[in-house]
């Protein structure tokens, strides 16, 4: 029956991502109690990366590893190294659910900085939104109105990292040949990690070997999966449904970890979660001239 609906069909992939990539993260988050969180991130770029040019050789045989913009490549992967780093240090302190809401902080920091860097212009409607964003963060960051725990604000930290890195993304789609992208999105990361790790190296168990396997191959998928669904339908129509990852990370977090969900994580979820859709909406319109 999908088949028939290509849009139906990217859409039920792109939730399948986002489950996937939270699954990612739960595994991250357990993994950070038994190793070095850099370890951990290892552990997925390397056999992510792996599995990538193995795929990509298979089917696009070496083209992807030349690229157009060698230094935007590079600098793009480090902000998505720079994020992970981040996010899996909120992950090992903080419950799972918070951590994901706020890195969806995202889409807030992509509009701020298509502004400040990009001197973009944004009307009134997504002011608001950018507003709204603020507020449901800070319910996060903020339960009760006590003080921000330290860790969330790396996830913070690591919502800007990640937003950059999609502003990378963004300038280099029509420039740059789609597997070199693929492939260059976690390839330097791993060239620094298998340096970077040699001093906090320790030798994993056989299980938590398994679990370090595992973690780049979910993650793989997740990418793969993702690529498939933007194949159904255009990226402008399925990129509210990632938000699916929240969803996900908050099931997990409750099932997995035992953490209980606060209401001011709830609501302040729900109000990033719809700026963020807005701001979707209204971009969709801008573009076709609305």
């Amino acid at each position: 029956m999908t088949s028939k609906n290509p849009l139906l069909t990217g859409i039920i992939l792109t939730v399948l991502a986002g489950a996937l990539f939270a699954g990612m993260d739960a595994l991250g988050k357990h993994l950070t109690t038994l190793l070095p969180v850099l370890q951990v991130i290892w552990g997925r770029y390397f056999v992510q990366t792996v599995i990538l040019s193995t795929y990509l050789a298979a089917t696009t045989g070496t083209g992807f590893l030349r690229t157009r913009h060698p230094v935007l490549q590079i600098l793009r992967g480090l902000m998505l190294l720079a994020s992970t780093f981040l996010m899996y240090q909120a992950l090992s302190r903080v419950p799972l659910a918070d951590a994901t809401a706020v890195l969806f902080f995202t889409p807030i920091v992509v509009t701020i900085l298509s502004v400040v860097i990009l001197r973009e212009t944004i009307g009134p409607h997504r002011i608001l939104a950018v507003l709204a964003g603020f507020a449901g963060m800070l319910l996060i960051l903020r339960p009760g109105f006590g003080a921000i725990h330290p860790a969330l604000g790396l996830s913070l930290a690591a919502s800007v990292t990640n937003a950059a890195y999609l502003l990378l993304t963004r300038h280099l789609a029509g420039r740059e040949d789609a597997a070199s992208t693929q492939f260059n999105t976690t390839a330097a990361g791993a060239i620094v990690l298998s340096l970077a790790v040699i001093p906090v190296w320790q030798t994993p168990a056989p299980v938590t070997l398994a679990l370090m396997i595992a973690i780049g191959t979910v993650g793989a998928l997740g990418h793969f999966t993702l690529i498939r669904a933007f194949s159904r339908a255009p990226a402008s129509l399925l990129s509210p449904f990632l938000y699916s990852q929240v969803l996900a990370a908050s099931g997990l977090s409750l099932l997995v970890f035992g953490d209980a969900l606060r209401p001011t994580t709830i609501i302040g979820t729900a109000i990033l979660v719809g700026s963020g859709v807005y701001i979707w909406w209204r971009e969709n319109r801008r573009q076709v001239g609305a």
